[in-house]
């Protein structure tokens, strides 16, 4: 018999890392009561937005906005993504709860991502830890394209090793292991862990997985068997990286969600509620989110 855990973290992700590769931009007040309807799912955590310059991702050039104008629950962080000090100075200014740093385990990819080299970026990543912390923030560190790159093709667990240690000495207090262009399966998955136990510590760990070949569930399952109970998600199964040519969107929070509670495993999430966040965004966007969840949930609608 496998051995499950009783509880699961979902780390929704979907108000950043989803609407970012939207073709379009949703207005600020379908922003706001979007995420506030997520706030009433149950979620402990939720990252609202990313304080990068609009050039690069004008679909969320309203970020300080949104951080005013949500209403904030007790018992939740609300998280941002930062790429340097100075949008980390944007973040402090509205009282974000944690701060996520990110950069790549593929130095093309980063370069195309971050527009620096992998060693040019620890500098610019470590002031913002620092800088943070003594703000008496929490920090969040995203690594992307740890199973495969766009441009480097496989990437090697040393060499995602070696780009983990780095932020995990600069003081990160959680590290997020990124599938980006959702090329992992569950024998790699689980061939990968084995051996980043032997560097990192697996109780500051999380992982990200995208569906772009139907196996983030999967995946999912072989991390638990390695004692992993954090994963990142967005609802509906909505996103991808703007940076990664055909990287569709993340692994769903509803299917997830639906699986772990078959399981009997917790999560603290109420799949009602869950619904009516997904139904709402939907609309909002006009097209169908692509996770199983709502395929079911729309086919019952017609």
């Amino acid at each position: 018999m496998l051995e499950w855990p009783e509880k699961v973290t979902i780390k929704e992700v979907g108000p950043r890392d989803g609407l970012q590769n939207e073709p379009v931009e949703v207005p600020l007040q379908d922003k706001v009561a979007w995420i506030d309807l997520l706030s009433e799912a149950g979620y402990s955590y939720i990252e609202f937005s990313s304080f990068v310059h609009p050039k690069w991702i004008p679909q969320l050039k309203d970020a300080k906005e949104v951080a005013e104008m949500i209403s904030r629950k007790k018992g939740i962080t609300y998280a941002a993504l930062v790429p340097n000090r100075r949008g980390l100075e944007s973040a402090i200014d509205t009282d974000v709860d944690e701060v996520s740093v990110f950069m790549s385990a593929s130095d093309t990819h980063n370069k195309k991502n971050i527009n620096k080299s992998i060693e040019e970026t620890y500098p610019v990543l470590k002031e913002v830890v620092q800088e943070a912390k003594l703000e008496g923030k929490s920090v969040r560190g995203y690594v992307s394209t740890v199973f495969g790159c766009p441009y480097e093709g496989a990437i090697a667990t040393d060499q995602v090793a070696r780009v983990s240690e780095c932020l995990l000495e600069m003081g990160i207090d959680e590290l997020s292991l990124g599938d980006t262009i959702g090329v992992a399966n569950p024998r790699q998955v689980d061939q990968a862990l084995s051996e980043w136990k032997q560097w990192l510590p697996f109780d500051k760990l999380a992982m990200h997985f995208h569906n772009t070949r139907g196996m983030a569930l999967s995946n999912v399952l072989v991390s638990m068997q390695h004692n992993i109970t954090t994963f990142d998600a967005a609802l509906g199964g909505l996103g991808g990286c703007p940076y990664a040519k055909g990287a569709s969107g993340n692994l769903a929070t509803d299917d997830l969600v639906h699986m772990l509670h078959q399981m009997g495993i917790e999560t603290g999430i109420d799949e009602e509620k869950l619904k009516e966040a997904a139904i709402y965004i939907q609309r909002v966007l006009n097209k169908a989110l692509p996770s199983h969840q709502m395929q079911v949930i729309n086919k019952e609608r017609v």
